[in-house]
């Protein structure tokens, strides 16, 4: 049983079972125990997603929790990831557990852990959770485990975050994929609270999620492209994944807006508009396009590995307005150290009303004026050699000073959980230019990332990836 870097994702009834899900519930209930002070009743809150078995599973870890003296805070119904930590943060649990396997498919479950700080544990927690398997007998108990809602203080927090006079007054409408997921129609009844009008698509949580993969991304945003295209009435559409914890956008018109221009036009509007203070944490897979938009406004610009507890690590520790990962995962300052996608979509829709545009297309068209295009492609390749996790670890200590012609200006290296080079982010002549390269630590995956001049350009550049691996 090995975590990884969001808590533990399987297959239900293979790795997730009530079995397994007891061992890890007794390991974490051993873990909270002997790092809380003496004294000290460990206090827990609990939620779960609508996928098959997650409330049953929930319920199970409560009650393992429960059995060692354990107060457990139980959410009422299906939530969204952001609702829980938040929950955690707010009433200042010791710990915060979410059962739900994100954007994964139906078939699959998981366990995400929530830090005291409403953020995922970082990675030396993790491990030691790992390290406490099977160090204690399975137990249950009812006794302590209090039925709450969840939704309340978290509408309370978001009331502060967002400026819904402004969105009310715009008079623009938007349209919401729930992906048939834990967002269910949040989004909708904070907007229709404040007067702002809103709709819908997918709005019950499915186990299945109504035979769609629950992730944000273009290929997956049918229903919502052809709802857009065919009501003509939208300024924008905006998706969660199987727990909202990510978005991803859609114009008026139906096309993508890149979760690159995503975060650079959110960047822009929390720095610019908003006038909030602080720096940018983004991992190395997102464009180096806020590069410029960091330095013409004073602000560092942190990088970090692919994952979002490495920006989690920088906001509880740093003045972090904004992080980034380009999986439409996004945290914020005043908030808390973890994705929101309910928050990011709101905040989407709120830098819209203010722009004096009443369709997103009209927005982007100006902003991509100001920025430029975005180039940029991610692609995995299957690697089933040996090798694989010597490879860039080889690499990095050759120091290329160019490959296939091109010069390298710079090499970054970006180091696994398991404290092993697992990402290499080759930064080349010209303005946002780069190559990334990583390893998967679980899967027999290589994974490009590129930015570049055109699209033509990011080809090239993922084509020197390729001829990496040979000359390693």
């Amino acid at each position: 049983m090995v975590f990884g870097t969001d808590g533990w994702r399987g297959l239900i009834n293979e790795e997730l079972n009530n079995q397994n899900i007891g061992r890890v519930a007794a390991a974490f209930a051993l873990y909270l125990v002997k790092n809380t002070r003496s004294g000290k009743m460990v206090k827990v809150a609990i939620g779960y997603d609508g996928r098959q078995y997650s409330r049953k599973f929930a319920v199970l870890f409560s009650r393992v929790l429960a059995s060692q003296n354990i107060e457990v805070f139980f959410s009422e119904q299906i939530i969204p990831t952001p609702l829980l930590s938040y929950y955690v943060r707010a009433n200042y649990l010791d710990a915060g557990v979410m059962v739900t396997a994100s954007h994964n498919p139906p078939e699959y479950n998981g366990i995400k852990f929530k830090a005291s700080y409403g953020g995922p544990f970082l990675t030396e927690e993790t491990h030691k959770v790992e390290s406490y398997i099977d160090r204690e007998l399975v137990q249950v108990s009812d006794k302590n485990i209090h039925q709450v809602d969840f939704t309340n203080i978290y509408f309370q927090q978001i009331e502060k975050m967002v400026d819904f006079y402004s969105i009310r007054k715009s008079g623009i409408k938007v349209l919401i994929d729930s992906m048939a997921g834990a967002g269910q129609q949040m989004l909708e009844n904070i907007l229709l609270k404040h007067h702002c009008p809103a709709e819908t698509i997918f709005k019950f949580a499915e186990s299945d999620f109504a035979s769609r993969l629950p992730e944000p991304i273009e290929k997956n945003l049918t229903p919502l492209r052809d709802e857009l295209i065919a009501n003509g009435n939208y300024a924008m559409g905006i998706a969660t994944d199987g727990d909202a914890d990510r978005v991803g956008i859609l114009m008026d018109n139906g096309e993508w807006l890149s979760a690159q221009e995503t975060i650079l036009y959110l960047s822009d509007f929390l720095i610019n508009y908003k006038k909030l203070s602080g720096d940018i944490v983004k991992t190395s897979s997102v464009t180096d396009k806020l590069v410029e938009l960091t330095n013409s406004t004073g602000r560092g610009l942190h990088n970090v590995q692919v994952g979002f507890k490495y920006i989690c690590e920088k906001m509880i520790t740093e003045d972090i307005l904004f992080g980034a990962e380009e999986s439409g995962g996004f945290g914020y300052k005043n908030h808390m150290p973890e994705r929101d996608g309910l928050l990011s979509g709101l905040l989407m829709t709120e830098m819209l009303a203010v722009s004096g545009y009443s369709k997103l297309s009209e927005y982007v068209k100006v902003k991509r004026k100001e920025f430029g295009d975005t180039f940029y492609k991610r692609i995995d390749m299957e690697y089933h050699s040996p090798d694989r996790n010597d490879l860039l670890p080889e690499l990095y200590g050759k120091n290329p000073d160019a490959i296939n012609g091109e010069k390298v200006k710079s090499i970054q290296s970006f180091y696994s959980s398991r404290n092993v080079i697992n990402g290499l982010k080759f930064t080349f002549r010209g303005n946002a230019r780069w190559l990334l390269i990583r390893s998967s630590e679980t899967e027999p995956l290589l994974r490009f990332y590129a930015e570049g001049n055109s699209n033509e350009d990011v080809d090239k550049l993922l084509n020197i990836g390729k001829d990496i691996i040979t000359i390693k």
